[in-house]
């Protein structure tokens, strides 16, 4: 999961014990700090114990569920599977979690018919019992989220139904937008059974006017991070106001050739990101993490681009080497790494390792920020929204009063390491490089 993960949580089973498995096919959903994976199976057979139940805290390394392998095409290593499970109970002393219902107890060791038969007969019985208890007349055909399938539930959307609406998510997945849009055109008719009150979404629950909002888990690792920033990091900040006329009419001039020429829209983040990494150059200490009464200055220049999601969370993807990267290479990565925290497609290693966090306040509006550093880093630099500002322009001729694109720099840093001239002269830098913008043509 990545260098530096050491744990997962397990969000939800997409398989339940005595279900059949693919190669590849996804088996359990998992989250890490920030990101949602699916684990594939890298075998095919028959799941047949889960070591762990949903929202437990897996460590990496610890085996999560247990399959039966069988065939030629199993490896050595995995098969027999029957010599597998027959050897658990004696090197392995940690005592089991109670297994579900539905799970077959045990067989005892004095049993007369041979370990491999017995775990056979488990496996016949436990299927026929989940035969029993699923849907005989439809079999999902494809995946769908916990999100997708709680609010099936809710609205009593059965899975024969859910098969038939388009999905226009990533290999036809149904997205909460389809099956949104699919209850609000779905026509009302009369049921020919009773049916049981829609039940209160647990996420919110209403107490006269007002609501209690249940946190999402990433909310509450937010929460968790910016305090944990606040109650480490010596915060401290300075503001710069940058004249970003000349960059904007060079964008502006530029960006449809920019576009026909390389297949990437050319949005401003990449031209922050590429002042921001000459004047990381300028001040190599702001790229460093405190470890103890230690700093770390880091010979990696890895960019990390606050992104909002849709549902108004945060999240950091990280552009790895970013100095290495020229005008092209750095909208690519921008854009793709963009893309990926929209889709909800991003891997672990995607946010990992970052040395410095740019984020855009002005995307939303606002003027300025005090962001919150991300640990354990030393600073972080906010973009607020660029404006059409009155200013003082000289000249030989004399001054005069122009319009000019203008936006504030803000810039929260470690005060611990990193001292109020060298906080300000580092922020006037970006300012400077974007002011001066054709000056660092060619990049």
């Amino acid at each position: 999961m990545g260098e530096s993960v050491a744990e997962a949580t397990i969000t939800n089973w997409l398989k339940e014990e005595g279900d059949t498995i693919a190669v590849d096919e996804s088996v359990v959903e998992i989250a890490t700090d920030k990101v949602d994976s699916d684990v594939p199976s890298e075998v095919a057979g028959i799941l047949i114990e889960k070591k762990f139940a949903a929202d437990a805290v897996v460590q990496v390394g610890e085996v999560m569920a247990v399959i039966q392998t069988d065939g030629p095409d199993a490896s050595a290593k995995e098969a027999p599977s029957a010599a597998i499970v027959e050897a658990t109970p004696d090197p392995i002393p940690t005592p089991e979690p109670t297994p579900p219902p539905a799970a077959p107890a045990a067989p005892p060791k004095t049993a007369a018919p041979p370990q491999a038969e017995v775990l056979q007969e488990e496996i016949t019985s436990l299927q026929q019992q989940v035969s029993e208890t699923a849907d005989t007349t439809t079999t999902a055909t494809r995946f769908y989220s916990p999100l997708v399938k709680n609010i099936a539930k809710q609205e009593g959307i059965s899975l024969a139904e859910l098969e038939q609406i388009p999905g226009s998510g990533s290999q036809g997945r149904v997205t909460k937008k389809d099956i949104l849009a699919y209850i609000a055109h779905k026509p009302t008719a009369t049921p020919t059974t009773p049916t049981a009150p829609t039940p209160t979404p647990k996420d919110t629950m209403p107490t006269g006017k007002d609501q209690i909002i249940e946190m999402t888990r990433m909310g509450k690792l937010i929460a968790d991070h910016m305090i944990n920033s606040k109650a480490t990091s010596a915060h401290v900040q300075s503001f710069v106001e940058a004249d970003v006329t000349q960059l904007w009419e060079w964008r502006e001039a530029v960006k449809e050739k920019f576009f026909q020429r390389t297949g990437e829209k050319l949005t401003f983040t990449p031209l922050f990101i590429t002042a921001l990494v000459k004047a990381l150059r300028d001040f190599p200490l702001l790229n460093s993490a405190v470890d103890g009464d230690k700093i770390i200055q880091k010979a990696a220049l890895n960019i990390g681009m606050a992104t909002a999601l849709a549902d108004g969370n945060l999240i950091v993807p990280v552009i790895k080497n970013a100095d290495h990267l020229n005008l092209v290479g750095m909208a690519k990565a921008v854009n793709e790494l963009a893309r990926k925290a929209r889709s909800n497609e991003l891997k672990p290693d995607d946010i990992q390792d970052g040395t410095y966090t740019l984020t855009n306040v002005g995307h939303f509006g606002s003027i300025m920020g005090t962001p919150i550093i991300n640990q354990p880093q030393v600073g972080i630099l906010a973009i607020g929204a660029i404006r059409k500002m009155p200013a003082v322009i000289e000249t030989p001729e004399g001054d005069f009063i122009g319009i000019r694109q203008k936006l504030i720099l803000s810039h929260s840093y470690d005060h611990r390491i990193i001292n109020g001239a060298m906080g300000s002269q580092f922020v006037k830098n970006v300012a400077d490089y974007l002011e001066n913008w054709n000056e660092l043509l060619p990049f």
